[in-house]
């Protein structure tokens, strides 16, 4: 089953760094949607996630899993681990 992570950024997000950091530290793939000057990418976004302004939003295979530090939560459970092996940058 191929993972799709998509992550919703701006520029100069510190929290968008940081969890881009730690997906490219772990060669996750992810593709990344800049919404800093796309309203309607940022619609979008805010759609997806239930009206979650904040940014990064994240989402795996199409579920909203929050931002930065949910993603870091994931991380400390080992739970992001478990998408690697199917997602690893070749």
């Amino acid at each position: 089953m191929s993972i799709n992570i998509e992550i919703y950024t701006s520029v100069n997000c510190f929290y968008c760094v940081a969890a881009k950091r730690l997906l490219d530290e772990k060669n996750i793939r992810y593709v990344e949607h800049d919404v800093s000057r796309d309203t309607t990418l940022r619609e979008k976004m805010l759609e997806k996630a239930n009206g979650s302004r904040t940014v990064p939003q994240i989402f795996i295979n199409d579920v909203h899993i929050g931002g930065c530090d949910e993603l870091y939560e994931m991380e400390r459970k080992g739970s992001l681990s478990d998408i690697i092996p199917n997602n690893i940058n070749e």
